[in-house]
């Protein structure tokens, strides 16, 4: 609990209707408003001096309800809004685990809804984690609309801040763009109409996959003000974040899935609770900084792990190699080679199921190993094969689906899948289980005991390639998008308990790639496909921007050497995933001795410099990557402040170019070209605030180790 001085000094700022909150590295300040509403009316590094705005401070929650008033698309703080009607309660503090904790508790009289809002942070990071939990301690049932899980206000004028947001799309993840908030927060002269703006910038995610078509997160940055904010909404489902105008000032709010956009709405009866998703917010002097604060609090939130330790490389036979055909002929020679190549983990890839003539998407639901395909010794013979070379043996799953065709749709009840209108949905040919059903459960915990417990599979690729869209309406869900918060929710916990039986599994979490690519599942598993791109020279701005998502020893990247390649191209695909989890792929059996060198050169290296990359936070010294840039660039920062890493991707335009490093400006560093081995290649060098970096052909690229001398 909090110390004996502190609790003194909270009580003390309390009978003056204002009180502080946080740590070393974050500062809260909080305010009781005329109206009884409290407000967030500071957030900032506690060495920030800028005085707070109080004036444009907003209550700590915005919240509809249908009966009592909604807002509109954009700022709804006019006072019809349920947020108004909250009033300060009381606060308490605590101090566990490592994170500073502060619950506020909120009330409307009127209806009798308390709101506790709980607020978190890590000791030592710059964010901020919030969720407001919901009962009804009135004694009419009330139906929520939409609840805020961060609402800020007290930022710059629109005016003064660029807002960055990340396109994501199938085979084109992390693709960030920015603006002037200005550009969509039109300016309508304030101080004339004597009311705020009702323009806002507002971005959603749909459907069962919550980062088609933007990731659920963005960032602030102030023009020449030294300030940057950064977030993620961590909703495995529907989503929303607004940005807009306010009091002279700008304000965020942070949302899970609301009945306008999603289609949600949940029922609370007396005594009946309901939890938000969890909003984070990173305070960072620039964009970098900013992230790399996410990046630490994304490590803090996980699930613990050793994979995130020890990264061991994982070849998986699928991309640009076998493609969904795997057979026992086909994967004994590629596991020699992979074995060969210094890879730890293989995993089968889609396909090993596949003994249907038809084809197997609508079929696929009982995860039966095909006799065709293994018809010596069968699926474990070839676990066994893995086994003996020394490497832990993995496959491909895709649970949550069901094909019509398969036996365990007329198994199953109806009950067991989605549904709308008693009508059980089919999407592409397949049914979608909802996980809160327990015979949807028991079968998926009888196909990955059988998998995990008796064939001693080691790591799973759970995929997902259906989009269900808003969701499902089983009995007791209000709304389709009640029911897919509910179902996802139950499938991170249907995940948990795997992980629970089977602590020594690691488990990577992909859909179609990066299309659930949402802070939710990625603290609970242990990697995270990043694309399924299959051209080399499309995947580096991908691999560059994912840090901006997944921590770098969580993020797949895929390098997919072939024997058709020429040398140059070989090492770009190799070196294109050693500041991330690298995921080898390619016909490696079919290299020559020179060209197999090249694969075991870049996996060594990865492997001297990966207990690093578990600890190091990313920046981007030439900008986050645009889809077409012709010079790429990532760097990660050692803690210790003494080894940074550099990937630098030359893709066309000259073959020199000088690459700022902004914090390391000054220093006397040493610049060391890691991979590719040869001194063709290219070569970098320390001019005292950045590098001058030659890669004489394209495509190329350099992972350069920058380290203080003295």
């Amino acid at each position: 609990m909090t110390g004996t001085a502190d609790a003194a000094h909270m009580a003390s700022n309390q009978r003056q209707g204002e009180f502080t909150w946080g740590h070393q590295a974050l500062r809260a300040g909080f305010a009781i408003a005329a109206d009884g509403t409290l407000r967030l009316v500071r957030l900032a590094h506690p060495d920030d001096d800028r005085p707070a705005a109080p004036h444009s401070a907003l209550p700590l929650v915005e919240l509809t309800a249908l009966g009592h008033g909604s807002g509109w698309s954009g700022p709804r703080f006019t006072g019809t809004a349920f947020g108004a009607r909250l009033a300060y309660r009381t606060h308490r503090t605590d101090r566990r685990d490592g994170w500073e904790w502060l619950t506020a508790e909120l009330h409307d009289p009127d209806t009798g809804l308390t709101a506790f809002v709980e607020l978190a942070s890590p000791a030592g990071v710059s964010v901020l984690r919030s969720r407001v939990r919901l009962r009804n301690e009135g004694g009419a049932p009330l139906v929520v609309q939409s609840v805020s899980s961060v609402l800020l206000g007290g930022l710059p004028a629109p005016d003064a801040l660029d807002v960055h947001r990340a396109r994501n799309d199938w085979l084109a993840e992390c693709r960030w763009y920015a603006e002037p908030l200005r550009a969509s927060v039109a300016d309508i002269h304030v101080d004339v109409h004597e009311h705020d703006s009702r323009a806002a910038l507002a971005l959603t995610g749909r459907g069962s996959w919550p980062t088609d078509g933007h990731l659920a997160m963005g960032a602030l940055t102030e023009r020449g003000g030294g300030r940057a904010w950064a977030w993620q909404v961590e909703s495995p489902a529907g989503w929303r974040w607004d940005l807009g105008e306010h009091a002279h000032g700008s304000y965020l709010a942070l949302n899970g899935p609301t009945d306008a956009e999603h289609q949600w709405r949940v029922r609370l009866g007396p005594g009946e609770e309901f939890t938000t998703v969890p909003g984070a917010l990173a305070l960072g002097s620039d964009l970098d900084t900013a992230i790399g604060a996410l990046t630490s609090y994304r490590r803090a939130i996980r699930r613990p792990h050793p994979d995130h330790t020890a990264l061991p490389v994982v070849f998986n036979d699928y991309m640009n190699t076998l493609m969904g055909d795997p057979t026992t002929a086909k994967l004994l020679p590629l596991i020699d080679a992979a074995a060969d190549a210094g890879a730890e983990y293989f995993c089968i890839d889609s396909g090993w199921y596949d003994d249907d003539t038809r084809g197997w998407w609508d079929s696929v639901g009982a995860w039966q190993a095909s006799p065709r395909r293994f018809p010596d010794g069968g699926i474990r013979a070839v676990l066994d094969r893995i086994r003996e070379r020394g490497m832990v043996p993995g496959l491909w799953l895709e649970p949550e689906v069901v094909g019509v065709r398969s036996p365990v749709a007329a198994e199953l009840p109806d009950e067991a899948f989605f549904q709308r209108d008693g009508v059980r949905l089919t999407e592409q040919g397949r049914h979608q289980l909802d996980l809160r059903h327990p015979a949807a459960r028991a079968h998926l915990d009888k196909t990955v005991d059988r998998i995990v417990g008796d064939w001693g599979v080691g790591y799973l690729k759970l995929d997902y390639n259906i989009v269900v869209d808003p969701g499902t309406q089983a009995p007791g869900d209000l709304a389709p998008g009640a029911g897919l918060l509910g179902h996802a929710h139950a499938y991170l916990d249907w995940l948990s308990g795997v992980l629970d039986r089977h602590p020594g599994l690691v488990v990577e979490n992909c859909a179609s790639g990066g299309m659930r690519m949402d802070g939710a599942t990625l603290a609970v598993s242990q990697l995270q496909s990043t694309s399924d791109q299959q051209d080399p020279l499309r995947y580096p701005p991908i691999a560059v921007a994912a840090p901006t998502a997944v921590p770098p020893e969580q993020g797949a990247v895929w390098a997919y050497p072939q024997p058709g390649f020429d040398d140059d191209l070989i090492t770009t695909t190799l070196g294109g995933a050693l500041l991330g989890r690298i995921h080898l792929s390619g016909h490696l059996d079919r290299m020559s001795d020179h060209q197999l060198a090249l694969v075991r050169d870049a996996v060594a290296v990865y492997k001297s410099i990966r207990g690093d990359l578990a600890r190091a936070l990313p920046f981007w010294p030439l900008g986050l990557p645009g889809w077409e840039d012709e010079w790429l660039a990532l760097g990660l920062s050692v803690p210790g402040d003494r080894t940074a890493y550099l990937s630098v991707w030359r893709r066309g335009g000259p073959a020199e170019l000088r690459v700022p490093v902004r914090h390391w400006a000054g220093r006397s560093d040493r610049a060391e070209v890691l991979h590719p081995s040869s001194a063709e290649a290219g070569g970098a060098v320390w001019d005292g605030d950045g590098l001058r970096v030659s890669v004489p052909r394209t495509p190329g690229v350099l992972l350069i180790r920058l380290t203080r001398e003295g």
